[in-house]
C-alpha cells in the first residue's frame, strides 16, 4: 500500500484501536494460482504478540481451510471512514480555483501467516469474546451460552477457527492534513452539511488529525 509521509501512520495503539472499531475485514490470499477475497469479522489481540493477532472463524466448506496452512502469508484489510471531498468546500479555490476532489479514509493492511484451529474449546473461546464485543452496551446482550448447549456443539462442528499473528502493520489516515488550515476548516464545514453518519465520523477524524 502506498504511503505516503504526511498520511502514514506507524502506531501500532492507533491501528489497534481502528481494527476494533472496524472489525469486519477483507482477508486476501492466494489459492491454486488465484486471488481470493473473504470478508470476515476478525478481533484483535494486541496482547498475544508484538505487533497483535487477529482471531476469527470461516465456514469449513470454506476452501481456505485446504489450500491455506501455517506457511501461507495473506494480506488483511480494514476500511475505517471514508468521504468525498468536493472542492468547492476550499476556500482557496475563490483564490486561484486549482483544487480537485478527493477522497478522506483511514485504511490499515495487516499481513501474517494463518493458523487454523479445530478445536471445539479454542473456536466457543473466541465466539465468545467476539460475541461479548459486539453485544456490549446492548439493553438485553446476547450470549452464546443463551442457545441450547446441543445447538452449539453442532455449529462449532461447522466452522474452523482462523488466527493471525502480524508480522507488519501499514497505516493511511488520509483527512485532509495536507491542506491548509483554511481549507481543512473548509472541509470539516462542508462535511457538517452533508448530515450524514459518514461525514459526521469523517468530521471527527479531521479535526482529530489537526489537532
Amino acid at each position: 500500500m502506498l504511503q505516503p509521509p504526511v498520511f502514514r501512520e506507524d502506531r501500532i495503539e492507533i491501528m489497534h484501536d481502528m481494527m476494533h472499531k472496524n472489525p469486519f475485514a477483507s482477508l486476501i490470499s492466494m489459492q491454486e494460482g488465484d486471488i481470493v477475497a473473504d470478508h470476515i469479522p476478525l478481533v484483535i489481540h494486541p496482547e498475544l504478540s508484538a505487533k497483535g493477532n487477529l482471531r476469527g472463524h470461516i465456514t469449513l466448506g470454506n476452501p481456505i481451510v485446504k489450500n491455506l496452512d501455517h506457511t501461507t502469508e495473506v494480506l488483511v484489510m480494514f476500511r475505517g471512514p471514508h468521504h468525498y471531498i468536493t472542492p468547492s468546500w476550499y476556500p482557496s479555490k475563490k483564490e486561484h480555483d486549482k483544487v480537485v476532489p478527493t477522497w478522506n479514509y483511514i485504511m490499515v493492511h495487516a499481513r501474517g501467516k494463518v493458523k487454523l484451529h479445530k478445536n471445539a474449546d479454542w473456536i466457543l473461546a473466541h465466539l465468545t469474546e467476539l460475541t461479548r464485543r459486539n453485544e456490549k452496551g446492548r439493553d438485553e446482550p446476547w450470549e452464546v451460552s443463551d442457545a441450547p448447549s446441543d445447538f452449539i456443539k453442532r455449529q462449532l462442528r461447522a466452522i474452523v477457527g482462523i488466527e493471525i499473528e502480524i508480522s507488519s502493520l501499514q497505516g493511511i489516515w488520509k483527512t485532509s492534513q495536507n491542506k491548509t488550515l483554511e481549507d481543512n476548516k473548509g472541509v470539516c464545514e462542508g462535511l457538517k452539511k452533508e448530515s450524514s453518519t459518514e461525514a459526521s465520523v469523517m468530521v471527527t477524524c479531521v479535526e482529530k488529525t489537526r489537532n
